[in-house]
């Protein structure tokens, strides 16, 4: 089993700057991938970024040059640095881990949501 909980949101300008934390606990197997999903009201959710144990990263194409994913292996902590902000990312963003991939369903874990919103 695996317990995430993610921090660091809140409300910003646009152009403005987050970094968002996810801390993990439970089996470390599990948490081989880690990513950044996000869902805004009405939306789908729909995955932001992913990092493998080794810091393989993978970004969807909207968030590319803007936001960075790393993690902290000794800590078992992702995170989510979010430049240039703009009223668009305003959504949950949920952490998520899976012992093989976070791009393809099902996800096994997830974190339980924090909110980003960014006013214009």
């Amino acid at each position: 089993q695996v317990h995430l909980v993610e921090s660091g949101g809140g409300l910003v300008q646009a152009g403005g700057s987050l970094r968002l934390s996810c801390v993990a606990s439970g089996s470390i197997f599990s948490t081989n991938v880690m990513g950044w999903f996000r869902q805004a009201p009405g939306k789908q959710r729909e995955l932001v970024a992913h990092i493998t144990r080794a810091g393989r990263t993978n970004y969807a194409d909207f968030v590319k040059g803007r936001f960075t994913i790393s993690r902290d292996n000794a800590k078992n902590t992702v995170y989510l640095q979010m430049n240039s902000l703009q009223p668009e990312d305003t959504a949950v963003y949920y952490c998520a881990a899976d012992p093989v991939g976070v791009s393809v369903p099902p996800v096994n874990y997830w974190g339980q949501g924090t909110q980003v919103t960014v006013s214009s």
